[in-house]
């Protein structure tokens, strides 16, 4: 609970059946598994790449919206975060707020199996180094040079990054999944390098869009891989 939570100050779930009001984190998830669900899968779709849904429409405009959704499996149920801020200036905090909505129980779109997606990785991780190169991201002065050191020191923070009980491959995918996303993001920041005209900043977005892509679909399986195996071993 407390990793979902995290350094959010409320998290409230609405349109849950049977409630007619918002309702605690807690209630939800037991609900929920009164309902049927045995567990949830992760979305993070993007525009033009539904990764993780499986509809309806309403559902995944709502997904889409976000980037973000949690897919109940055994019961047709997604949710979607709305995250606002509220409270005073200095003392800001941040509120999140889970719609309940009915979904189509069918496999989610474009999810590799983490076999797939450690596969794809390495590709991704070459090409994005490459890309970084081109930029002169990886060049000297202190603006790269503070690039650079923020990367490790992210990547480091996220070292620890699944519960106990995920297997090995998927730990080892989400790491490398979060590393290739941190380069990209990387290359989006301060990549200006050469790219100085509109036409070569789109050429660069182009050819970091893919490797971006490879990294989300990564992240999706490692994190629904503990659902996925337990499918498998019925």
């Amino acid at each position: 609970m407390l990793a979902i939570v995290g350094e959010d100050a409320v998290h409230r779930v609405e349109g849950l059946p049977g409630e007619t009001a918002p309702v605690g984190l807690t209630l939800a998830l037991g609900r929920l598994r009164t309902l049927g669900a045995t567990g949830l899968r992760v979305a993070l779709p993007a525009s033009g790449h539904p990764l993780g849904l499986s509809g309806p429409p309403e559902f995944n405009a709502r997904a889409l919206e976000a980037e973000e959704a949690v897919i109940c499996h055994g019961a047709a149920f997604g949710l979607v975060p709305e995250v606002s801020e509220a409270g005073p200036a200095g003392d800001v905090h941040v509120e999140v707020v889970w719609h309940v909505l009915p979904v189509r129980e069918a496999p989610p779109a474009d999810v590799p199996s983490l076999g797939e997606a450690e596969r794809e990785l390495a590709e991704a991780l070459r090409d994005a180094t490459e890309m970084l190169s081109k930029l002169d991201v990886a060049g000297s002065g202190p603006v790269a040079e503070a690039a650079i050191d923020a990367y490790r020191a992210r990547a480091e923070r996220g070292r620890e990054v699944l519960a106990p009980g995920y297997p090995p491959r998927a730990v080892r995918v989400l790491e490398l999944a979060q590393r290739v996303g941190l380069l990209v993001s990387l290359a989006y920041d301060n990549g200006h390098g050469g790219a100085v005209s509109a036409s070569e900043m789109a050429a660069r977005s182009l050819a970091l869009r893919p490797v971006e892509r490879t990294a989300r679909r990564a992240q999706v399986a490692a994190y629904n891989s503990v659902v996925e195996e337990r499918e498998r071993g019925r």
